[in-house]
C-alpha cells in the first residue's frame, strides 16, 4: 500500500527538532510544573528534583525561544521573574500528560521486556545494551555488567 502523502526530508528534520525540545526530560517536567500556574525560577527549581541551575536556565530559554513559555520581569527590588506557559505551551500539556500516563501504566511491562532481552543477551554471550540513567542522563552499563 502506498502512503497517502509524501514525506520531505525537511519535514522530518522540523518534526525531529520540535520533538527534541518537547520530548526531553527536563522540558517535560518544566511544562508539567508550569501547567499548575506561573512560578518563579527558584520555586520551579525546588519543585523539580535533580535539575541544576544551569540546566533549568537552558531549558527555560529553549522553551521560551520555541514559544512555549513566557518570562515576565517585575521591576521590584530584587527583580521578580515569573515563568508561565503560553497558549501553545498549555496545548502541549495534553499530549505530555498522555505520554506520562502511558509510561506509568506500561513501566512494569517495559521492565520485564528489558530483563528478558538482557537475559537473552547474556545467554548468547552478548553484552547487554547500555542505557541512559534516568537520573543523570549519562550512559551506563546495564545492571549486572
Amino acid at each position: 500500500m502506498k502512503p497517502s502523502h509524501t514525506h520531505l526530508p525537511a519535514d522530518c528534520r522540523a518534526v525531529g527538532d520540535v520533538l527534541a525540545r518537547v520530548g526531553d526530560k527536563w522540558s517535560v517536567l518544566v511544562v508539567t510544573r508550569l501547567g499548575e500556574g506561573p512560578l518563579r525560577f527558584n520555586e520551579l527549581r525546588r519543585s523539580i528534583g535533580g535539575i541544576s541551575q544551569r540546566m533549568l536556565t537552558l531549558t527555560l530559554r529553549g522553551l521560551e525561544r520555541d514559544g512555549l513559555v513566557t518570562r515576565t520581569v517585575f521591576p521590584t527590588i530584587p527583580p521578580r521573574v515569573d515563568y508561565a506557559l503560553t497558549p501553545l505551551g498549555r496545548d502541549l500539556l495534553t499530549p505530555v500528560a498522555a505520554l506520562g500516563a502511558w509510561a506509568i501504566r506500561n513501566q512494569p511491562k517495559i521492565a520485564r521486556a528489558r530483563e528478558q532481552f538482557d537475559g537473552t543477551c547474556a545467554a548468547n554471550g552478548k553484552p547487554p545494551l547500555k542505557r541512559r540513567s534516568p537520573r543523570t542522563g549519562l550512559v551506563q552499563a546495564a545492571p549486572g555488567t
